[in-house]
């Protein structure tokens, strides 16, 4: 036993002696030399996780005041009606809502009654700025037709600020929308959520924070643009085929940055992957930080889209024109997915064949977000009459619903899709204060936006022609033909 003992002290020593040797040889951590390329900065714009906004909001709220609206009827976004209401904005925020509400000192008093209050609409499918008035094909800049695949441009550095359009749609009760690129393509590129105040620079209107989106589109665009060059897709099972070998690319692409980072933080040689500002954008998507908004009219290609992203791991956050969602509408609920469309656009082509009027207040009926929106410089300023139609349709169909339940189809829904639901979307004591006043009822044809304030600040003033801003491009065109 002494024996064992003694050949395993002097085990233990030797060990310790070699142990010793090999620190003492070793010098300090901060003088030895780099065993790594990868643990130094990579060269400016080389590494995709550096500068994950480099195009940074320089947004400024319009100049407010403390102001009380009182004696509306207030459709808050959440599902509520307030007659005889007060809606109290202090510090660009909603400070309180309700029926009869005090107005504390330093208030300065709106008298709203026989009025109605909503939320700012919103807009969740829009072109303003990258196919701005006037329509001439200098400024038609909206889709980058050349490739299937073009998730690599985005759609803000084509807004042009001094489109006419951002002006008439404040007057429609608009405060916020995202500007998207066009659907000739599988993967048309980013698009940018916007504050609809005039501004110098689209970095100007930039909602703060608000997370990218990526424009996708399945069905007759893609197929007819490219199958017209001779060249894929022109089938729908091309289309399917060009998503997946795109979200292969990206997966992979993924993958490479991943085991560079991995070696890098060990301090083992190697190599970054040479940046792709297309798979920076699709890696965004896999790694839920950029939203998808899905163009798709049919129902069958609704469901086959849900299947993709399944296979690749991301979420679908919206579908766009989905003139069948009612034929999935609990598919829609069970996978969280929004539906934006339109009431009565119909029959363009064959895909936008199996419109109905109710599908809209359908979607909502089964537990899905339901949207409005308008894909056109028209019918931007008019959202609350296109929800409207829709509510009347849905109504004749046999459905219970309120105004104060449609409202949410322009309002909080849509800021649901965008990802600012937290800030806008609904008159909420803390949020945002994107305010509309109408004088009517909004779901009249004869209702008109009376006043809009965005983050506080009066934006829009029927009355006032100090609030009713013309863009520098309008300037000095009074009164031409």
């Amino acid at each position: 036993m002494n024996k064992v003992i003694g050949t395993a002290v002097a085990a233990l020593a030797s060990a310790s002696l070699a142990a010793c040797a090999t620190t003492a040889s070793k010098p300090p951590a901060d003088k030895r030399p780099a065993t790594s390329q990868a643990a130094a900065a990579l060269p400016k714009g080389l590494d995709p996780a550096a500068a994950k906004d480099p195009f940074p909001s320089s947004y400024r709220p319009l100049p407010g005041r403390a102001v009380a609206l009182v004696g509306a009827t207030v459709l808050t976004g959440t599902g509520a009606q307030v007659d005889n209401g007060t809606v109290l904005i202090r510090d660009g925020r909603i400070a309180a809502v309700g029926a009869g509400l005090a107005v504390p000192a330093g208030y300065e008093t709106v008298d709203a009654r026989g009025k109605w209050i909503t939320p700012g609409l919103i807009d969740t499918h829009s072109h303003l700025g990258v196919y701005p008035a006037p329509e001439v094909q200098a400024h038609s800049d909206g889709n980058e037709a050349i490739d299937p695949n073009t998730a690599q441009v985005w759609a803000e550095h084509s807004v042009w600020p001094q489109d006419p359009g951002f002006n008439l749609a404040r007057a429609g009760g608009v405060t916020t929308l995202l500007v998207l690129p066009g659907s000739a393509n599988l993967f048309g590129g980013r698009g940018v959520t916007l504050r609809n105040i005039p501004a110098r620079t689209v970095q100007d209107m930039k909602f703060p924070g608000a997370p990218y989106t990526l424009k996708m589109a399945c069905g007759e665009n893609p197929k007819r643009v490219y199958g017209g060059k001779q060249r894929t897709p022109s089938t729908r099972m091309g289309n399917v085929a060009g998503y997946r070998a795109a979200w292969i690319n990206a997966a992979d692409y993924m993958r490479k940055w991943d085991d560079y980072r991995a070696k890098a933080g060990r301090g083992e040689k190697a190599d970054p992957p040479k940046r792709d500002l297309q798979l920076d954008t699709l890696t965004g998507v896999l790694k839920g930080e950029i939203l998808v908004q899905n163009h798709c009219y049919r129902a069958d290609e609704m469901a086959q889209m849900i299947d993709i992203s399944k296979e690749f791991g991301y979420r679908i956050t919206a579908f766009h024109h989905t003139v069948e969602a009612y034929k999935i509408a609990d598919l829609l609920a069970k996978n969280d997915i929004c539906a934006a469309t339109w009431t009565n656009w119909w029959g363009a082509k064959l895909e936008v064949f199996d419109s109905v009027e109710a599908n809209v207040p359908m979607v909502d009926a089964a537990g899905a977000c339901a949207i409005i929106k308008s894909d056109d410089p028209d019918l931007i300023q008019r959202l609350n009459q296109e929800a409207a139609e829709a509510l009347a349709a849905g109504r004749a169909a046999g459905l219970q619903i309120t105004e104060a339940q449609a409202i949410r189809w322009i309002t909080a829904n849509p800021a649901k899709a965008l990802g600012v639901l937290t800030e806008t979307g609904t008159l909420e004591a803390g949020k945002r204060a994107d305010v509309t006043l109408w004088d009517g009822n909004p779901f009249s044809v004869y209702a008109r936006a009376q006043q809009v304030w965005i983050d506080g600040g009066l934006a829009y003033d029927r009355n006032d022609p100090r609030f009713q801003a013309r863009s520098d491009f309008e300037l000095g065109l009074e009164g031409r033909r």
